[in-house]
């Protein structure tokens, strides 16, 4: 048990904390609309894309963890937002909160006492809770550089 709440606990700061990096919240803090929608020359997606992308993925691995009907979107088209700018700054807003709502169902299922983080998923292919959490913390934190990186070549990081 002590082992395990302690995985836990590593696996929840590798999704939410920064460590060695800097955190999601960082990258997207005061971001204005300009940067979001902003396609850098040679670079194929916008920050706004970036942030879609990453929320329908991890939407995608949430609910393929607690949902075995779940059915993911068609690869890659329905993980990538064709437009560079959300429509408004509530869509913004709106993709950055479920986001952290994602996180936040995540983080409760593996707390969930009764969680095998290594039981292989009954309705997926080997994965388990263990492997979805590091998929999270690696694909966020991927593109939580890119959004860095999108940011610093139009000039809005510190």
């Amino acid at each position: 048990m002590k082992k395990r709440k302690e995985l836990v606990k590593q696996l929840t700061d590798l999704i939410t904390k920064g460590n060695a990096h800097a955190t999601f919240e960082d990258a997207i803090t005061k971001v204005p609309p300009a940067v979001r929608s902003k396609v850098p020359a040679k670079l194929p997606y916008s920050i706004w894309q970036l942030v879609e992308h990453m929320r329908i993925a991890q939407w995608d691995i949430v609910e393929f963890c607690r949902n075995p009907k779940h059915k993911s979107p068609k690869w890659p088209e329905g993980y990538w937002p064709i437009a560079p700018a959300p429509a408004d700054d509530e869509a913004w807003h709106n993709s950055i909160e479920q986001i952290r709502r994602d996180q936040a169902d995540f983080l409760a299922l593996l707390e969930d006492k009764d969680a095998d983080l290594y039981e292989p998923l009954a309705h997926g292919d080997g994965q388990n809770l263990l492997r979805e959490a590091l998929l999270i913390a690696d694909h966020n934190s991927y593109h939580t550089a890119e959004i860095i990186v999108l940011r610093r070549l139009q000039g809005d990081w510190k």
